[in-house]
């Protein structure tokens, strides 16, 4: 049961009408409801799941208590931790490689990557004495395994998420009508764009790219960089309207990301909260911090790591390592922050996304020798575009109008959309969704990193 399948949703607004009249009378069992709702996710990605999470959630939060109350042994308690979730993304990420798609399939149908980054923040941060343990267990199941969040992110602290459902909260008209928003905007951005971009084009030539001209790869490029922001950042839309419903707010992941002037910055606007997870829990934990050297060196394995949790390929590997020079490069150089001119703004836009798309390219193509071939097809300067058809070009024009529009267009509408009567807003949402439909006929694509 995935966010690209109207059974989804149905599970989504059924469990929002019996969650909110239950914490009204039983604030705790409506958080034991959450969890249930959590284990009937894992359950529909695979049953195995079932033996795994739970037990997995049970020993980190012992080991959470274990890790608070101690005065001595407490680094080994948090190393177990750490071992155990990250044996689960070995197990879940890397053994399938070598013990082939159908382990996959009957063993561990779901990536368990976004799972075990949210469980290490909640030990490790008990661990530096950043946060306390949750009030209860089913506080920290229903944190850790929300299943909005599961699958893709954003990847949220446990400590932080936990404490909301001790509020005593109930949704408002405007979260409501935001959370709405949140999620037709996502699905807008997921189908309207994202799918139709890798349909129409870019999957094509990605996968073989020898068959098209320069020109035609240039633009599947450019594509692809609007098509993996409007796909991923759709999920978290989605992700965060979901959350929204049950008075929770997740941490958020984008933030205009083709807009950033620099690589740094456009860390903080691209998946924000792995950028986060990756700077506080990886980047500040290696040694050396008294080093200059060695601050730029970090960067470049915090990023290299980062590549190679996408896949174990050289391809994923340059492509962090092409982040963390580029980093390491913008912190060799950087002056005093300071608000730059527009007319040096944009250059340094430009130059920014140009870079992020060129280290794109190697994040999409299956292999080296692919991404090779297809910047060689580009740089045969071969600029034809006949597979580049009016339709795909309109939508990819909408795409970047969209990105850069201002932030206060977006509030706007937001706002314009809370003022329509609540029984409209249903029936909007409700025909959006079932329009799912007829697009997953079609074949729609699952969200790119549900497989991360």
């Amino acid at each position: 049961m995935l966010p690209t399948a109207p059974d989804f949703y149905l599970f989504a607004f059924a469990l929002f009408f019996l969650y909110w009249p239950l914490r009204a009378w039983q604030p705790k069992a409506a958080v034991w409801l959450i969890c249930l709702a959590n284990l009937f996710c894992f359950a529909k990605w695979g049953w195995v799941l079932l033996a795994i999470i739970p037990v997995a959630a049970t020993f980190d939060y012992l080991l959470g208590k274990a890790i608070f109350r101690a005065t001595t042994m407490r680094r080994l308690l948090v190393s177990l931790s750490l071992l155990a979730n990250v044996s689960l993304i070995i197990l879940s990420r890397y053994i399938p490689l070598l013990a082939g798609p159908d382990y996959v399939r009957w063993v561990l149908p779901l990536s368990l990557s976004f799972y075990a980054f949210q469980a290490m923040t909640y030990t490790i941060d008990i661990y530096r004495k950043d946060a306390k343990p949750a009030a209860s267990f089913a506080d920290y199941f229903a944190a850790v395994s929300f299943f909005p969040t599961i699958i893709a992110g954003p990847i949220n602290p446990v400590s932080k998420l936990a404490v909301q459902w001790q509020k005593k909260t109930v949704l408002s008209a405007a979260e409501g009508s935001r959370a709405v928003f949140l999620i037709g905007l996502g699905l807008v951005k997921k189908f309207l764009i994202a799918d139709y971009l890798a349909k129409n084009l870019v999957n094509r030539v990605f996968d073989l790219p020898t068959l098209y001209s320069g020109g035609d790869c240039l633009a599947a490029v450019y594509a692809y960089a609007f098509q993996l922001y409007y796909d991923f950042s759709g999920y978290s839309d989605i992700a965060t309207g979901v959350a929204l419903l049950f008075g929770i707010k997740v941490a958020l992941n984008f933030n205009s990301p083709y807009r950033a002037e620099s690589i740094a910055n456009f860390w903080r606007r691209w998946h924000i909260s792995l950028s986060n997870w990756l700077t506080n829990y990886l980047y500040y934990s290696l040694p050396g911090k008294r080093i200059k050297m060695m601050l730029y060196l970090n960067l470049v394995i915090t990023m290299a790591i980062g590549g190679i949790w996408h896949g174990a390929s050289w391809n994923f590997l340059i492509w962090g390592v092409l982040h963390g020079l580029g980093l390491a490069c913008f912190r060799l150089i950087q002056t005093k922050q300071q608000d730059s001119p527009l007319w040096l703004r944009v250059p340094k836009i430009l130059l920014t996304f140009h870079f992020v798309t060129f280290a794109w390219i190697f994040f999409r193509t299956a292999d080296l020798q692919t991404a090779l071939l297809m910047l060689g097809q580009i740089a045969s300067m071969k600029f034809t575009f006949d597979n580049v058809t009016p339709g795909f070009a309109l939508i990819l024009a909408i795409a970047i109008i969209c990105h850069y529009l201002p932030k206060s267009w977006m509030d706007w509408s937001m706002v314009r959309f809370n003022r329509i009567p609540a029984p409209l807003q249903a029936a909007a949402a409700v025909g959006l969704i079932l329009s799912i439909r007829y697009v997953a006929a079609t074949g729609a694509a699952p969200f790119i990193y549900s497989k991360f």
